[in-house]
């Protein structure tokens, strides 16, 4: 019983601790844009992300090497 002093008060530093760190990722803006980063790692840095307009990707056919 007496393990029970010990372990609440360090499970609530831990929340605290965590909670803490949310609020910082927040207030840093760490979670504004979670799709560009993903895709940097499978397109080429020269590329542009899917989605784009008709016109872009037509420009991307005529830069093309045949």
């Amino acid at each position: 019983m007496s393990i029970v002093y010990i372990l609440i008060p360090l499970a609530l530093v831990v929340l605290a601790i965590a909670a803490g760190a949310l609020i910082w990722a927040i207030r840093n803006r760490q979670f504004d844009d979670l799709d560009a980063q993903a895709w940097s790692v499978v397109l080429d840095d020269d590329s542009k992300p899917p989605g784009g307009s008709d016109e872009d990707k037509h420009e991307d056919r005529d830069q093309e090497d045949p």
